[in-house]
């Protein structure tokens, strides 16, 4: 099955530090606030979710959502979650550390379309 979110290693490394300092987390793909359309992370809960979001898949052991309108313009690729240095404006948990989370992102072969794996609404 193709997973519609991947991260890296330089991200997962970052994670489990996030992850030690603050417990579980999750993500947010930001549609457009603050620093435009990031990858946002958060203590798990931290973000309410509604019956617009979706859960798009799982990385370092965080869920992943987006909504569902911004989920239209992604759904033909697989995100690559990455980190770089610099420091964004948004809420994200790495802001303060001189990091942030970003997104790669590439379009789906026409195998990998066949077999995604399927989104959850969070309704």
């Amino acid at each position: 099955m193709t997973e519609r979110v991947l991260v890296s290693p330089a991200a997962e490394k970052l994670i489990a530090q996030l992850k030690e300092k603050f417990g579980p987390l999750m993500f947010h793909q930001s549609g457009g606030c603050c620093d435009g359309s990031q990858p946002m992370c958060f203590e798990k809960g931290e973000f309410k979710l509604g019956g617009s979001d979706i859960k798009i898949g799982t990385i370092a052991g965080c869920e992943f959502f987006m909504s569902k309108d911004q989920f239209e313009y992604w759904k033909h690729t697989q995100l690559t979650i990455d980190v770089t240095p610099g420091r964004g404006s948004s809420f994200s948990l790495e802001i303060p550390m001189g990091l942030r989370f970003i997104v790669h992102s590439r379009l789906y072969t026409e195998a990998e379309l066949l077999d995604l794996a399927p989104t959850e609404d969070c309704a």
